[in-house]
């Protein structure tokens, strides 16, 4: 199914479709906030859009770029408002776009999967936070070119928070 939103810029209207490339079939099926580590995924491109040489060269590249979509997330859980993460009152509330959640404007998400293999039209990745039968919005290889340019920094809160987010779970 595809997503239309149309926008006006500059007097010009325009159409913007987005429709999903694929899908995760293999991998993490709970919802949760932490205990990614060692889960392996295989998402699934779709076979009727897209040529088996749509993937050629991509296995030389270690990790790539995903969107995805929160798709099994509610519409009405979008908070505009500054909270404090996952609800804990010892870290400061911040605002909407301060937030790496579903509860963003329009639920989308960015992971950086390891890529394991590419078999045909399945990517086998780990490190995908995404769990099965999400779909998949875009995918690209990660280049260290177009990653963060100068220093990067961040409160403490993100680190605290995300402590056990790439742990496996025990």
């Amino acid at each position: 199914m595809a997503s239309v939103v149309e926008t006006e810029s500059k007097g010009w209207a325009m159409t913007l479709e987005i429709k999903p490339i694929g899908v995760v079939v293999a991998g993490r099926r709970d919802v949760a906030d932490d205990y990614w580590g060692g889960i392996e995924s295989v998402i699934q491109l779709d076979e009727d859009e897209f040529p088996l040489d749509s993937v050629q060269g991509l296995q030389e590249f270690s990790h790539l770029v995903v969107v995805w979509h929160f798709d099994q997330a509610s519409p009405s859980d979008v908070e505009y408002h500054a909270r404090s993460p996952r609800g804990n009152p010892q870290w400061p509330a911040t605002g909407t776009f301060a937030h790496r959640n579903h509860r963003r404007p329009n639920q989308l998400a960015q992971s950086f999967p390891r890529l394991l293999g590419v078999d045909g039209l399945r990517l086998r990745v780990t490190d995908l936070d995404a769990v099965v039968g999400t779909k998949i919005y875009d995918l690209s290889p990660f280049f260290i070119e177009m990653g963060p340019r100068g220093p990067v920094h961040e409160p403490a809160w993100p680190r605290e928070m995300l402590e056990n987010y790439w742990a496996e779970k025990g």
